[in-house]
């Protein structure tokens, strides 16, 4: 089994994005499991052991930007990942109003 976490970095301020809720979804969009970033901006684990399988993950920055009042063009961010191996799977995102940008983490 494997497991996923995700770090949320803020890129226009420079800093973790606190607070950001993040929903992880199986391939057929049923929520698994959601969470929001802690102080440095990371989820260690959400949705406990996973199989191998296609999972998205759903960034909430609609709700992020709006609680610092700053206009955003994209309502939310989703990456679709496939999990392939028994092994950890770290998804980060950076982050802007207007542009996003992510990786296969370690």
């Amino acid at each position: 089994m494997s497991s996923v976490s995700t770090h949320v970095l803020d890129a226009v301020r420079g800093i973790p994005a606190v607070g950001l809720t993040v929903t992880l979804l199986a391939v057929d969009g049923t929520e698994l499991a959601s969470s929001a970033t802690d102080l440095d901006g990371r989820i260690r684990e959400l949705g406990g052991e996973l199989p191998p399988d296609t999972y998205r993950l759903r960034f909430d920055t609609g709700g992020y930007f709006a609680a610092q009042q700053v206009p955003t063009f994209y309502p939310e961010v989703t990456i679709a990942f496939t999990i392939t191996g028994d092994r950890h799977y770290h998804v980060p995102l950076l982050l802007s109003p207007f542009a996003y940008s992510t990786y296969r983490g370690s």
